[in-house]
């Protein structure tokens, strides 16, 4: 199982009133982790895009355990959880400056068509990626 390691200068902007990350900016780190593990597997979902493909999220699922302040250093762990060729579900762990497990959490994809969204078997449309992923998975 291949892990990705994005690290997140915490913005005074992500904070809430406490000094805290507000709990919807860890979504966005999620996919900025997501993006740097397609990134080091070889690709771009920009590129996924530009072939009329996009991959809406179809669940989330997110536990906080200790908060992230502001002024530290967060990193955000990615990861394949699973994978069938169709849908993908990515696993994150998101530690604070300390190296305390902050969240957990799973998002699942699937690549749909962006004028139909109907659903396209990546083994047959990105072979490269499903080869990829298939290596990479947990």
């Amino acid at each position: 199982m291949y892990i990705s390691e994005k690290k997140i200068e915490v913005r005074y902007a992500e904070t809430d009133q406490m000094g805290v990350v507000y709990h919807a900016n860890y979504l966005v780190w999620m996919e900025l982790g997501r993006t740097k593990l397609i990134e080091e597997l070889g690709f771009k979902y920009a590129d996924m895009e530009k072939d009329g493909i996009i991959s809406p999220v179809i669940d989330i699922e997110i536990s906080y355990k200790s908060p992230v302040r502001y002024g530290e250093e967060a990193i955000v762990k990615t990861w394949i959880e699973s994978y069938d060729g169709l849908r993908v579900t990515y696993g994150y762990e998101i530690l604070n400056e300390q190296g305390a497990l902050s969240v957990t959490a799973n998002s699942k994809h699937v690549c749909v068509r962006k004028d139909s969204f109907r659903p396209i078997s990546v083994k047959r449309q990105f072979p490269d990626w499903h080869e990829a992923y298939e290596k990479a998975k947990k």
